[in-house]
């Protein structure tokens, strides 16, 4: 029964150290995926004008102040506005972002996902300005390539008899299909000069977006970069526009953590039931060893190395299985999944080397913690007693 339930606590280890593997390599390779993705649409600071509310005007010469900012690798001008977009079958609202299309793919590569149409033919065409509209937006409004839509700006313009709503046709030039709902549902692009003729605007812009060469140190160049624009002006990071999205993806890896951890204390269990009875067992030939001599501190390492060995083994099997079983998931997609509702087509798997290094060193410790009841019982065995009757 004792090896019986020695082999059930190593392969409990083993178990144990194999699904948390095979779990953190999933939330890994959701987490790399999704930042990926969303870096790939955003850009990693927003610098935006929160006072006066107008734009950003003489913005050429307003750029040339950041050109030689540490870390900053690319920037871009943007104009957004919240637009209604009519098309044949019904009206939809949406976000218009006014770019300058050279500038723009060196910050962000949303608009390298495009799957009809080009970025090139965002121009004006016989008085209808080109705009580029996202998939799920193309499906719900009816649209595509080619097709006329009119943009009417709530904006609109000042007239005598109050602000009007302006209206503004385009042509359909491109759709683009990250595989993320909200930029492929409500984000729209034009060029800087459609968009601010849309919006009543003279030549402003409202917001500066920029690309850094390491998006870990976005929050501490945000705050430089304000300092250099000026107190008018306020950034954000791709942080801070993703926090819910982040701080989920946190809170489920530590969940998964925790309960695929009760795996190990149960493992580290059977390895305490296993070491005391094994105490109950051995209790004659312990107290025939301590009358020979033998010191407690002997007898606590033979029980100490026992469970440590079991914890080792366990440990070492379950690795290989976690990191093996990681890496076939990943090469061969075994976990297939419906791209429209996920933006993936299958479940990524990205096992790293930390996590199998303090998960195994977890593993170790637990199994150890386990041992010391055990082997304290043991040492505290009385030769004269257990001998008197034998």
């Amino acid at each position: 029964m004792i090896s019986v339930i020695t082999v059930i606590s190593t392969v409990g280890v083993a178990a144990g150290v194999m699904a948390l593997i095979v779990a953190l390599a999933i939330n890994n390779g959701f987490r790399q995926q999704l930042q990926s993705h969303l870096l790939g649409a955003t850009s990693h600071v927003n610098l935006l004008e929160v006072e006066r509310g107008h734009g950003i005007d003489n913005w050429r010469a307003f750029l040339e102040k950041f050109r030689r900012v540490p870390r900053v690798v690319a920037m871009a001008p943007a104009l957004y506005g919240q637009m209604m977009i009519s098309g044949p079958i019904q009206a939809k609202g949406a976000v218009l972002k006014g770019i300058d299309p050279a500038a723009e793919l060196k910050v962000a590569d949303l608009l390298r996902s495009i799957k009809k149409g080009a970025l090139d033919d965002l121009k004006d065409d016989e008085g209808r300005p080109g705009i580029i509209i996202g998939q799920r937006l193309a499906d719900e409004l009816g649209l595509r390539l080619g097709a006329v839509v009119t943009v009417v700006s709530p904006q609109g313009e000042l007239t005598p008899f109050g602000p009007t709503p302006s209206y503004r046709r385009f042509r359909v030039v491109a759709i683009f299909d990250s595989g993320f709902f909200d930029f492929d549902a409500l984000w729209t692009f034009t060029t800087l000069k459609a968009a601010q003729q849309t919006l009543s605007l003279p030549d402003v812009i409202n917001t500066v977006e920029f690309k850094l060469d390491d998006l870990y140190q976005a929050e501490a160049m945000a705050k430089e970069i304000e300092k250099i624009a000026g107190k008018r002006f306020a950034t954000t990071t791709w942080m801070e526009q993703n926090r819910a999205l982040l701080h989920a993806l946190k809170m489920e890896r530590l969940v998964t953590i925790v309960t695929i951890g009760l795996i190990e204390l149960v493992a580290a269990l059977n390895i305490l039931i296993s070491l005391v009875m094994m105490v109950m067992e051995k209790h004659r030939d312990i107290a025939i060893l301590m009358s020979m001599g033998m010191r407690s501190e002997q007898i606590r390492k033979i029980f100490v190395l026992q469970g440590t060995i079991i914890g080792v083994a366990g440990t070492a099997i379950g690795l290989m299985l976690g990191y093996g079983l990681s890496w076939l998931g990943d090469r061969y997609r075994w976990i297939r999944l419906d791209s429209d509702i996920y933006g993936l087509s299958f479940v990524p798997f990205q096992a790293r080397a930390w996590d199998g290094a303090w998960v195994a060193a977890a593993a170790v410790l637990v199994s150890f913690l386990a041992t010391i009841y055990p082997a304290r019982s043991a040492t505290r065995i009385t030769p004269t007693e257990v001998l008197r009757y034998e």
